[in-house]
């Protein structure tokens, strides 16, 4: 089951929604997000075709974006839109990705900025109600956007929302609601501290990681074996509860800020500090190194990039470091096609 599951995840690297026959046999899904800091109007741009261009050119055949709905502390789930955009920015880069050979996953992210939550894996609720609103709406936004992305070559369910997981029968509701509307394959994006709880991964195609673990806890410039040491102890453990599973591993984000503490904490947004830009360099190097040599993970989506330039952002991939990191790992033609995308984004 797990090898055949990761060759119909591998499958929409060269068809689109599943189908394997016509797969590149065992090509990795090499991803870049493309995230925006407004609800979502720059996917549908052409900036965002031009980006596209220049990341298939550096290697790069899967796009992930992330559609946001906001959280209230009562459980109301609500989507936002511009006015007369209608779905463009939803439906263009799918199209425009797919006219350009790559691929696209939908990764849904619920907004929890100006809620009570600190981050989406603080979401949880105090009451019935309140849970029964959350759940209600929350499966009506992801049902909707499924219908309307059913073009699209993956989904993600959920993402980091740790603390609802313990509501397995609403989970595997709504991945059944979505199932019937989505052909492609379908994961759920975990936190890196709680992948191996969550109850609902044989409902499933890929287990879904946001790997942001942690490579030592000593200050300073890591050696670059010390963290080829940490990832292979990592992937001990991927490689063990992917086969207990039976399902393959997708590192639905992979991101290192440019700090100090890249090594020790990479989750944490801070930027600068002693050797930043090296440390995020060895960081990511070590990283993709680590995912081309095990089997049952089927890749990885970098975060993240801009389509547009853009303030005070933090975990580029867009900087001259990490273009010649991600070059070198996935094998990149000569950069070129389309608009440049700055590199101060």
């Amino acid at each position: 089951m797990l090898a055949a599951v990761a060759v119909f995840f591998a499958a929409a690297v060269g068809t689109g929604n599943g189908d394997p026959s016509s797969a590149a046999a065992g090509e990795a899904v090499r991803g870049m997000t493309v995230s925006c800091q407004t609800w979502g109007w720059e996917w549908g741009t052409d900036e965002m075709v031009d980006t596209m261009r220049q990341l298939k050119a550096m290697g790069v055949n899967w796009i992930a974006i992330h559609p946001y709905a906001g959280i209230r502390g009562d459980g109301t789930v609500g989507s936002r839109r511009r006015d007369n955009a209608g779905n463009r920015h939803l439906l263009r880069p799918i199209r425009e990705a797919h006219a350009l050979g790559l691929k696209i996953m939908i990764k849904p992210h619920l907004a929890y900025w100006g809620s009570p939550f600190r981050w989406r894996g603080d979401i949880t609720f105090e009451t019935p109600e309140q849970w029964q609103r959350f759940f209600t709406d929350y499966r009506q936004w992801i049902v909707r956007l499924a219908e309307i992305c059913h073009e699209a070559d993956a989904f993600v369910v959920g993402t980091e929302l740790d603390r609802t997981i313990t509501h397995a029968d609403q989970w595997r509701e709504i991945i059944t609601q979505v199932r019937a509307r989505f052909d492609g394959p379908l994961t759920y994006a975990a936190n890196w501290t709680n992948y191996t709880r969550v109850p609902f991964w044989k409902e499933l195609d890929v287990i879904g990681v946001q790997s942001y673990f942690p490579l030592t806890d000593q200050p300073g410039l890591p050696d670059e074996h010390d963290l080829e040491l940490a990832w292979t102890r990592l992937l001990t453990q991927l490689t063990a509860f992917s086969r207990e599973q039976d399902r393959p591993v997708v590192l639905c984000e992979l991101g290192y800020p440019r700090s100090a503490n890249a090594a020790i904490r990479p989750w944490e947004g801070r930027e600068g500090g002693q050797h930043a830009d090296e440390i995020q360099r060895r960081c990511m190097a070590a990283a993709l190194r680590a995912v081309e040599a095990e089997d049952v993970i089927v890749g990885a989506f970098l975060w993240k990039w801009f389509a547009r330039p853009t303030r005070h952002a933090n975990f580029l991939m867009s900087t001259p470091s990490m273009r010649a990191v991600i070059a070198e790992h996935w094998q990149a033609a000569p950069a070129g096609g389309g608009t440049p995308v700055p590199d101060n984004q």
